[in-house]
């Protein structure tokens, strides 16, 4: 009335309609965000707190009717969505009992807006309208979710306290409601048999029997039909000072919302001019299916836009736009959640909105679940089959979620498409139970039972009648093999004794009573433990006076080694131990004895010895080798007869070691690896090999086949190239696996080079022909030992090797060529891996000089006149060309003739061609004194047409056959070769020299000469040992290198030292390990490191190191300042 000050906390949407006909409403029409009216004043609002903008209320709620409860999650200032729980109690997740009860629903619009504002007025309402726009603030955009829970059909079981929680990331808030539940004002029932109906529907779901309404007397009473009255046409016919009296009138509290609401109907009211028909307000489709949303358009030409969250949609596959006359109409093909949005139709300023909602078809179950009954220790199988394939379900049992967490290795739960099974390995006792399975549209349930397993009794225990001193065994045997049980006699349970063995072997249980008594005589009875059975017998003791007269038979052996062919063969594997227990009989007693041939075996104690008791003798070997393979004999004899039994042992044992392991072949990465096969295969035919190997220095072996290998040949693969690997090979049979074989000799893989490139013909003439090549583009580790030259005739495949050893150089002369032939050539490049594939040449060489036309390079001077003054000198160089070049045959005397009128002059020149001489011939030691050796020889028959200046001798010892120069320039065909090592044979070669130079060819000595040891005597001093230990020194530094990238480079330095020092090559102080690319030598205390290829990566600072038991140096570049502790270092710059 204007009078009362009213403080008011609102919040309104204004894309939702407040009215009691909201579908966001409760059931009872009252919005759960009005809470305590206060006395004389009008509802409040709640003040929303935290996350939360709208909270569920706590309700009372009728028995067999629906509820639903709302709450609403502003999430603009939240990083994440929010996550929403309804819990009941402090525990219980309600989102895992989704069903037909309970339903959860949530749905989200990016576009709220919401005013929140204080209104403050001592003035009617009527006033408030007409300044609102004063007090509005303005509006702001939201991101609401919102979260509903509803309860079908409500039962006693629902009241309670709930709480829902909303949690995003770091932030979180909850709220409290409770819920009760009172019973239904149902009429009294004529007929008395309606009572009996169950509460719900008649399905699986179906509540209890009501039977409280036979005990209650109910009145009908009969309710007034009132007429529907539409609330908003009196508004739209009300002036607007009415609008309070008629909202309080019909129960409407959302003022504001009921202006919004009104003031859009009127804007609809209004004729559209671009639209003759509008979309609706909502549609709705099921996921999977396809929409058609249809618009009439006054203009059949206008242009229309479609748009979705007000984002322009295009034409697609999953859009498909038409146009026809008037309509146009937007088609939406197989819908699912994202397509639940916001749409609006646009024709120039125009629009028209809607709302599309994509209904989510529940999960179903199709295939119930079947109840089980079981007996312990059996696998049990609960399956469900849904409607969906990857549907989620939820296992229970008697109230309690089964998941991978809370089931353990116990319970174990599977999914196939839309089957899914729990499944139960050994079903217990406490598995019995019920067994619930839940989907979001439905659940079904099954029981347990699980028995104990009945005890068969396979063998039940028998009477018997025994004499004195015999023995009375009760067997029996049940089907469970780890049931106990025990034996009683007369009702007391029997003790275990010397004379009383009681059994349990498997299945089958025993009680032996040796030298049975009358006392022994009574009713025996044998309880399994956990059953409720017995078997019993009895035991009668026979006691007879018989008069003794003495049994004669004959022995008897009984012996079966279960070999077959009737032969008695055992097999026994070497190290085990052999006993073979053979039974007799005979009376008297037989004497036993056991025989290996002719050789009688005592029962003494021994590796091989016997052992007799009655009736039954055994033959034992301790620990048996292959010497006690052979033919045995057992022999009993007493006065009646013999008897005799033959048997053959056998000693298995492993392999011995393959022997003679070797690599045939090296590749790449990979290696041929041969070895023989074991001398003795222990007896037992081999099945097949193990190899290993190991790089060498590593202590590490490792396996190169895990399944046996059964040929003598293996190609191991994945090697290093220029690593040394060493292999060893294990041999196997049925027994066991050999000792390995001897390590083969390490062995290094490596690839042949690839071809040389580049093979032309340098030069040609009648007899000879000169090649030249460049290296091959592939080396590898192994680099180049040289190069070989054959060549063959144009259409033969006899090729022809040119040279015994393999040349260093690339260019190579090949001589004695028949002449006019057409002849083919190939160079092959050599290393330790062996031939490379062939460069040959493209096409065939005609051995026949070269002949080039003569021709004259008339300098330009002489192009003109050449005019010159009398008395000056004269002095003409003119070139020429042509070919042949001048040999020997040309040499000789030429005369030069000038002529002037008739004065002349003439002058004869001398020209002599040389080359190179020839060896020198019939090389021979022609005495030998001491340690000196007088060698002859006669000059070569080809001087090379000059005289020749003198001869070069070298020597070569057997051992090292390495050549070293004794003379140079020796000017006599003969010397004396001295200080010659004793003991040692000799080769000498002589070389010719001219001033061409020496001789391509040497002459070699035809004979040795051997310095053969004295016969004198020489008594020598005592030796004194010298201590020459010292620490490393390096003799000679490293020096900084610049290099080509890609040509391989070496660095060299020396240390002396004794002991030999361990050498250590750094790299910037980093040690280089087994890099191949790096290759270590060590000759005489020469180190040398050989860099293959460098590159840019390569260059650094290089350091060695050398290292005994005295100390350690390490080499440095030469010192320019006093010099630092001894290193060795060197700075490598790879150039481009």
């Amino acid at each position: 009335n204007g009078t009362t000050q009213i403080l008011y906390r609102l919040t309104c949407s204004s894309l939702s309609l407040f009215s009691p006909s909201d579908a966001e409403l409760p059931p009872d029409g009252k919005r759960s965000e009005y809470v305590n009216h206060l006395p004389g004043e009008g509802p409040q609002l709640s003040e929303p707190t935290g996350l939360f903008v709208l909270k569920p209320e706590s309700v009372t709620a009728t028995k067999g009717k629906d509820i639903t409860f709302v709450a609403k999650v502003d999430s603009s200032n939240l990083i994440k969505k929010p996550v929403m729980k309804w819990l009941k109690g402090k525990w219980l997740d309600l989102g895992s009992k989704a069903g037909k009860h309970l339903q959860f629903k949530e749905s989200y619009d990016r576009n709220t807006k919401v005013r929140i504002y204080t209104l403050c007025f001592k003035y009617n309402f009527c006033e408030c309208i007409n300044k609102e726009t004063h007090i509005i603030p303005p509006l702001s955009l939201c991101q609401i979710y919102t979260y509903e829970m509803s309860i079908i059909k409500v039962v006693d079981g629902d009241a309670g306290g709930y709480r829902c929680e909303v949690t995003s990331k770091d932030k979180c808030d909850s709220c409290t409601f409770e819920v009760s539940v009172q019973a239904a004002q149902e009429d009294q029932q004529d007929n008395i048999l309606e009572a009996f109906k169950r509460s719900g529907d008649a399905d699986e779901d179906a509540g209890e029997l009501d039977f409280s309404a036979l005990l209650k007397k109910r009145q009908k009473k009969k309710r007034k039909e009132e007429p529907e009255v539409d609330v908003w046409e009196i508004l739209k016919k009300a002036k607007p000072c009415d609008y309070e009296k008629i909202a309080f009138q019909y129960g409407i509290t959302d003022l504001r919302g009921m202006l919004t609401r009104l003031k859009k109907m009127k804007a609809e009211s209004k004729k559209s001019d671009a639209f003759l028909k509008k979309l609706d307000p909502a549609y709705t489709v099921d996921k999977g299916e396809k929409i058609h949303l249809t618009v009439e358009v006054a203009d059949p030409n206008v242009p229309v836009k479609w748009f979705k969250n007000g984002q322009e949609i295009k034409p697609s596959a999953k859009y498909v736009f038409e146009s026809v006359g008037n309509k146009r109409t937007l088609t939406i093909n197989k819908c699912n959640l994202s397509d639940d949005a916001a749409y609006e139709c646009v024709v120039g300023e125009e629009k028209c909105f809607t709302e599309l909602f994509v209904k989510e078809p529940p999960v179903t179950i199709t295939k119930l679940l079947d109840d089980v009954h079981t007996v312990v220790g059996e696998r049990v199988e609960f399956e469900v089959e849904v409607s969906e394939e990857g549907a989620n379900v939820i296992w229970m049992k008697d109230g309690v979620e089964l998941n991978r967490d809370t089931a353990g290795s116990k319970y174990r739960l599977k999914k196939d498409g839309k089957r899914h099974i729990l499944i139960i390995n050994e079903a217990t006792k406490e598995d019995i139970g019920t067994y619930y399975v839940y989907t979001n549209g439905g659940e079904s349930k099954a029981e347990l039972e699980v028995e104990d397993k009945e005890l068969e009794v396979l063998q039940s225990i028998a009477d018997l009648t025994v004499k004195a001193s015999e023995q009375a065994v009760f067997k029996c045997e049940v089907s469970d093999e780890n049931v106990t049980g025990k034996w009683f006699k007369d009702g007391i349970e029997v003790e275990a004794s010397d004379r009383i063995k009681i059994s349990h072997i498997g299945r089958i249980h025993k009680l032996t009573i040796n030298d049975v008594k009358a006392s022994d005589a009574g009713d025996y009875t044998f309880v399994p433990d956990g059953y409720a059975l017995s078997l019993s017998a009895k035991l009668n003791f026979l006691e007879i006076k018989i008069e003794y007269v003495p049994r004669q038979d004959p022995p008897k052996i009984f012996l079966d080694t279960g070999s077959s062919g009737g032969k008695n063969n055992i097999t026994v594997v070497a190290g085990n131990k052999l006993r073979l227990d053979v039974q007799f009989t005979g009376e008297p007693a037989p004497t036993v004895c056991w025989m290996k041939g002719d050789q009688v075996l005592s029962e003494a104690e021994g590796r091989v010895h016997v052992e007799s008791e009655q009736n039954v003798c055994s033959f034992v070997i301790e620990g048996a080798e292959k010497v006690d393979e052979g033919q045995y004999s057992i022999t009993v004899t007493n006065p009646v007869g013999e008897d005799k039994a033959d048997l053959f042992v056998r000693v298995v044992d492993v392999p011995k070691s393959p022997e003679n392991v070797k690599c045939a072949s090296v590749g790449e990465d990979s290696a041929i690896i041969t070895w023989d096969p074991p001398a003795f295969d222990g007896g037992v035919a081999v099945k097949g090999y193990l190899m290993e190997r190991k790089k060498i220095g590593s202590p590490r072996w490792t396996k190169l086949n895990f399944d046996v290998y059964e040929s003598t040949t293996y190609e191991a693969k994945k090697m290093i190239e220029g690593v040394l690997y060493e292999m060893r090979v294990f041999a196997v049979n049925d027994i066991g696996i050999s000792q390995p074989s001897a390590s083969s000799k390490p062995f290094m893989p490596i690839a042949p080079t690839s071809e040389p490139t580049r093979l032309t013909v340098d030069d040609v003439t009648d007899s000879t022909c000169a090649l030249k090549w460049r290296p091959p583009e592939k080396i590898g580790a192994g680099g180049i030992d040289g190069y070989i030259i054959e060549y063959c005739k144009e259409g033969s495949d006899q090729w022809v090797r040119v040279n015994e050893e393999p040349v260093g150089n690339i260019h190579y002369r090949v001589k004695g060529l028949p002449v006019g032939e057409k002849m083919l050539f190939r160079v092959i490049a050599v290393n330790i891996a062996g031939h490379s594939p062939p460069a040959v040449l493209s096409q065939a060489v005609t051995i026949r000089e070269i002949v080039e036309n003569p021709k004259i390079r008339l300098p330009r001077r002489l192009r003109t006149k050449f005019i010159t003054q009398v008395g000056e000198k004269v002095n003409l160089v003119i070139p020429f060309q042509g070919k042949p070049r001048p040999v020997r045959v040309h040499s000789g005397k030429y005369t030069l003739s000038v002529q002037i009128e008739n004065m002349s002059d003439s002058a004869d020149i001398h020209i002599q061609v040389v080359e190179k001489p020839g060896p020198p011939i019939a090389v021979h030691v022609t005495d030998i004194w001491g340690f000196n050796a007088a060698l002859e020889w006669k000059p070569p028959k080809d001087d090379g047409n000059c005289e020749i200046i003198g001869y070069t001798i070298q020597k070569a010892d057997k051992k090292t056959k390495e050549w070293f120069t004794v003379y140079e320039h020796n000017r006599r065909p003969s010397c004396t070769v001295s200080d010659l090592v004793m003991g040692n044979e000799y080769s000498f070669r002589v070389f010719s020299e001219n001033i061409c130079g020496l001789s391509d060819e040497p002459g070699i000595s035809k004979n040795t000469a051997v310095i053969t040891k004295t016969g004198l005597l020489y008594n020598t001093s005592p030796y004194k040992e010298i201590d020459v230990s010292s620490c490393p020194k390096f003799t000679a530094p490293l020096v900084d290198r610049s290099v080509i990238a890609g040509y391989s480079t070496a660095i060299s330095c020396a240390v002396r030292g004794n002991p030999k020092p361990k050498i250590i090559w750094m790299k910037n102080r980093m040690i280089i390990g087994e890099d191949p690319k790096f290759l270590m030598q060590n000759n005489q205390g020469v180190l040398t490191l050989n860099i293959r290829k460098p590159s840019l990566f390569d260059g650094g600072r290089y350091s060695c190191r050398a290292i005994n038991d005295l100390g350690e140096d390490e080499a440095l570049k030469p010192p320019r300042a006093p010099p630092p502790p001894l290193n060795a270092y060197a700075c490598l710059s790879p150039l481009l």
